[in-house]
């Protein structure tokens, strides 16, 4: 297998089927001790999409915020 002219590489079939490396997958390439590792990058949660979501159960067991939940649970 050659690099292309762009830096290219066409990973093998049977290596992106056995990792699920499919069109738009995120990789991640790494130096380790003088050999290229390429690694599927760990997905990106997007955890602002659920700030605030337990706000009304939080109020209905009577408390004002998660952080007086967390006290309430540890017995502070």
């Amino acid at each position: 297998m050659k690099v292309g002219e762009r830096g290219q590489v066409t990973i093998p079939k049977d290596i992106r089927e056995r990792f699920g490396l499919g069109p738009e997958t995120e990789v991640e390439f790494r130096v380790v001790k003088g050999s290229i590792h390429l690694k599927k990058a760990s997905k990106k949660l997007n955890l602002q999409k659920w700030k605030g979501h337990s706000k009304a159960s939080f109020a209905t067991l009577g408390y004002s915020s998660v952080d007086k939940f967390i006290d309430d649970v540890r017995g502070r």
